[in-house]
């Protein structure tokens, strides 16, 4: 089964970012993580995927947004995390 693609908007010193980035490697998950710290194309990116995004980390599971580090969480102890992962 192949899994979900995973991406992951961040910024330098960010402790939500580095806890979801976590929980996704406590999972086994490959992610692709985009830098935003300096703004440039990927956070024109980001503003354009989810125009209400205000902080990061911003997480979107197969092109669709789930949310920041909190949202993730919540999914894992809902147990909804793991079948969106694919896992």
């Amino acid at each position: 089964m192949s899994h979900p693609l995973v991406e992951i908007y961040t910024k330098a010193w960010c402790g939500y970012c580095h806890r979801a980035k976590r929980l996704l490697e406590e999972k086994g998950v490959d992610f692709i993580e985009y830098d935003v710290t300096l703004g440039g194309p990927k956070k024109a990116e980001l503003q354009q995927r989810k125009p209400d995004a205000t902080t990061v980390p911003q997480i979107f599971i197969d092109g669709k947004a789930i949310g920041g580090s909190d949202d993730l969480a919540r999914l894992d102890r809902e147990g909804k995390l793991d079948l969106l992962l694919g896992i």
